[in-house]
């Protein structure tokens, strides 16, 4: 068995508090050193909206819409499903909408921002990884690439972005691309990665875009 198939400390926390995968304690620290959603849930009005790109298996997902304690609205997509196993429902209500899809489609990108404008774009999306490290980092560029077209077509001025990218040589021409965009620009591994991980996570806030 791989180190990534043994459950580590994050992945038994995740399966005790009912989430499907450790990532979620990625969200909660990022969301506690950047705020990234409103942190009373009375901050989190009917309009207030947030867009997820890579939703599988549904971790960031429950967690939004446990902050949001059935106020505000989520959409979310991946081209995998989501799991069941510990939403108690909450993927079947009025507030949440999940598109199972490729999101470098023009398809889903126009559906996903009529749903919009949104107060924030999450995205955990990674790519199906090789083991090389440069292969890897170029798709995971790729995926952030569309993230950042998503941004472009959905995101209300003033909102935020929190995107996962895998380091490689192009990360700093994508960071400085997006930059011009955001108020602040911020790069952030949580302690929740594995120490293996090349991943980071990049969260801008106060977007100076319009979306549409």
């Amino acid at each position: 068995m791989s180190n990534y198939e043994k459950p580590d400390f994050w992945s038994q926390k995740a399966q005790r508090e009912s989430y499907p995968a450790r990532s979620v304690y990625k969200l909660q620290e990022i969301d506690k050193k950047f705020s990234l959603l409103p942190k009373n849930q009375g901050q989190v009005g009917p309009n207030y909206r947030v867009l997820e790109l890579g939703a599988a298996p549904g971790s960031w997902s429950l967690y939004v819409l446990r902050r949001f304690s059935g106020r505000g609205f989520l959409a979310a997509c991946d081209i995998s499903p989501l799991s069941r196993r510990y939403d108690g429902g909450l993927f079947d209500g009025g507030n949440f909408f999940f598109k199972r899809a490729d999101i470098f489609t023009e398809e889903t990108l126009s559906e996903l921002a009529a749903l919009g404008p949104f107060d924030l774009l999450l995205s955990d999306a990674a790519p199906s990884t090789s083991g090389g490290r440069l292969i890897d980092a170029a798709r995971s560029l790729e995926l952030a690439e569309a993230v950042l077209l998503y941004a472009r077509a959905a995101l209300k001025e003033g909102g935020g972005l929190c995107v996962k990218i895998f380091q490689g040589a192009d990360t700093a021409d994508f960071i400085k691309k997006l930059r011009p965009s955001f108020a602040s620009l911020n790069t952030f591994k949580p302690e929740a990665c594995r120490a293996s991980s090349f991943e980071t996570y990049i969260v801008g806030r106060g977007a100076l875009i319009t979306a549409g």
